[in-house]
């Protein structure tokens, strides 16, 4: 199995499909089976959550049922602005032509289709099918069968050993030149052509070549109430070491003309305020930066890049808050956080149990689990000489599972 790899794409989208109604899971109380909770968290959480935290994908589009807006609301909360929902269909085929349409305004090059409940999807699988796919080719995800198959004749005996040499299981995410996919699944519509059982064979039904990459046996579909259990057992890592990951963020402002500096969420009065991406809080900034690497999702400009002038002046709790519930979506229990400015002035003892209530309120966890410290540079650069403030955050979060298991 292999492909040639390509230059990412200009502009990347996701359609994650998640608008069936999962009967197959049995009943529950908490709906659908993608929005069952495993480890605490909706299966639909889960997933979504590695979708939001890679930083080449430009915007999400989740097809949900008509009837489930509380229960996604509830399963992934406040999402950033380029993640939308549109009303899936009778069937996935439906569901994924509605989301492709509503992506049709944006026109990315590439996009991504995902099972919802595909929650165990990884970064480089999404890596990998991106980098396989071009304007001529899409390219799946896929393991080699390793069972003997048979085919069975009418009477339920064996008819042939079928050669399993050149087969694979297909799964999710399939990526595709979104012009050529969106095309296809139109013309599939106009056909009533229902019967396709994923992407790839409408891309081949319509000429498209689709290139193989390698899967993972852990990228598994929760289909049975089995699979939910098999789920909770993977994420809530009973046994072995905790996966406790630790992040660092480090961030630096000068200052320039003004009357206050924004500090941990803190407005001081002092003479001058720090120049930079929005108010400019170093601490938080630094904060940010040591969620977002405790779960590989890039930095504070991957999210909100600095050019963009919508960012301009709005406080910076905005970026912990995505930061939080980009943790959150994975799994992830903030355990602690520390913050260290560095600065000759202003004075930030007087203000310290202000900016740890104000941190603890953003990361949702108590005071006693954050700490703020201030040290001076001793006179010495250009922090010694009063030109700005550095600060530097770490954080530690315990994710599901145990160490090991990816």
């Amino acid at each position: 199995m292999s492909a040639t790899p390509n230059s990412r794409p200009a502009a990347i989208a996701a359609v994650i499909v998640a608008a069936g109604r999962g009967e197959r899971a049995g009943a529950s109380k908490e709906g659908p089976k993608q929005y069952r909770r495993i480890a605490g968290t909706a299966v639909l959480a889960h997933t979504l959550g590695v979708f939001l935290g890679h930083p080449a994908i430009a915007r999400i589009v989740v097809a949900i049922h008509p009837d489930d807006h509380a229960l996604f609301a509830a399963a992934v909360g406040d999402l950033p602005a380029h993640v939308s929902t549109v009303h899936g269909g009778a069937t996935r085929q439906q569901s994924t032509l509605l989301g492709l349409r509503a992506l049709a305004s944006a026109a990315p090059d590439v996009v991504l289709i995902h099972d919802g409940v595909r929650p165990f999807v990884d970064p480089a699988m999404i890596d990998r099918v991106v980098a396989a796919t071009d304007e001529y080719h899409g390219a799946i995800p896929a393991l080699p069968v390793a069972d003997t198959l048979k085919r069975a004749a009418a009477d339920g005996t064996i008819a042939a050993t079928v050669d399993r040499s050149v087969l694979h299981a297909a799964q999710t995410p399939q990526a595709f030149p979104f012009g050529k996919i969106l095309a296809a699944h139109e013309d599939a519509a106009a056909a009533a052509r229902s019967d396709f059982t994923d992407d790839a064979a409408i891309a081949e039904w319509a000429g498209i070549a689709v290139r193989l990459v390698a899967g993972s046996p852990d990228n598994t579909k929760i289909t049975w109430a089995k699979d939910i259990a098999l789920a909770e057992q993977r994420l809530a890592g009973t046994t072995g070491l905790p996966d406790v990951r630790t992040g660092n963020g480090y961030d630096v402002h000068s200052f320039e003309p003004g009357d206050h500096v924004t500090l941990c969420g803190v407005a001081i009065p002092y003479e001058k305020r720090l120049s930079g991406h929005s108010d400019a809080d170093v601490g938080l900034h630094a904060l940010t930066d040591a969620l977002l690497a405790t779960c590989g999702a890039g930095d504070i400009g991957t999210h909100f890049p600095p050019s963009d002038p919508q960012w301009r002046g709005v406080p910076s709790r905005i970026f912990v808050e995505h930061a939080v519930k980009v943790v959150r979506t994975r799994g992830g229990r903030i355990a602690n956080a520390d913050v260290t400015l560095i600065c000759e002035a202003p004075r930030v003892g007087p203000h310290r149990a202000a900016m740890v209530a104000a941190m603890a309120e953003m990361l949702g966890i108590s005071p006693e689990r954050v700490s703020v410290k201030a040290t001076t540079n001793e006179g010495l650069g250009f922090i010694g000489r009063k030109e700005g403030i550095a600060a530097i955050a770490t954080a530690s979060v315990v994710y599901p599972g145990t160490l090991g298991d990816g």
